[in-house]
């Protein structure tokens, strides 16, 4: 349970630490802390791949009465999830010396797979914010009935997730080699900065129990 809080911390520490003026002293050191917290969530999440086979498997091929698209693309999406704990499990033990492989094309697979969940979930949430628009434009001269105000927290959940997404991803697609988009252009303020505002996002859902699964 204390994964968001060390994700948002990590993130803060990297946006501050990339504000802040010099490259050593405060600012070094703030970096340095954010690297640690990095390298801790890395490898909380050697123990995270049972608990996403079980959500994928729980999911299955979604429900009969959801959207056709939106459980093919909630389906893909935890696919690339499924796969990403693997490659960067391999890209770990690499690094640490495990295995004997090239632990930089593993790390680089699995921030593909991230940003392609990513991508996925925008798309899925875009999906249901257009059937949600559509169910509300329905309930319009019942705007202050139960079901409007569900609908209305719908599309802030959606809202929301599609934010976080967007910011993950920006980061993701900079953790990708050079030469592919803004692939190692971001300071390190400006990935401290969208890794906090997703990761306060995700409090917020959490907190909520805002989001569109739940």
């Amino acid at each position: 349970g204390r994964a968001p809080q060390v994700r948002a911390l990590s993130y803060s520490l990297q946006l501050v630490g990339g504000a802040l003026p010099g490259p050593g002293g405060l600012p070094g050191g703030l970096l340095a802390a954010s690297a640690q917290l990095s390298s801790c969530r890395t490898v909380l999440r050697l123990f995270d791949d049972l608990a996403m086979l079980r959500h994928s498997c729980g999911y299955g091929l979604g429900p009969e009465d959801e959207d056709v698209l939106v459980r093919g693309l909630s389906v893909l999406c935890n696919v690339a999830n499924q796969l990403y704990y693997p490659c960067e499990h391999l890209a770990w033990a690499a690094d640490v010396g495990i295995v004997r492989a090239a632990s930089q094309r593993w790390w680089t697979l699995s921030t593909a797979l991230w940003g392609s969940a990513l991508l996925l979930g925008i798309l899925r949430s875009l999906k249901v914010l257009c059937q949600l628009r559509r169910k509300l434009r329905q309930h319009k001269c019942s705007t202050s009935s139960p079901q409007s105000q569900k609908l209305r927290a719908q599309v802030k959940a959606e809202v929301l997730s599609i934010l976080m997404d967007a910011a993950d991803l920006s980061n993701a697609i900079h953790w990708l080699p050079p030469g592919f988009l803004w692939a190692g252009r971001f300071p390190p303020w400006l990935v401290g900065l969208l890794g906090t505002i997703s990761s306060l996002i995700g409090i917020y859902q959490a907190s909520r129990g805002g989001n569109s699964e739940a």
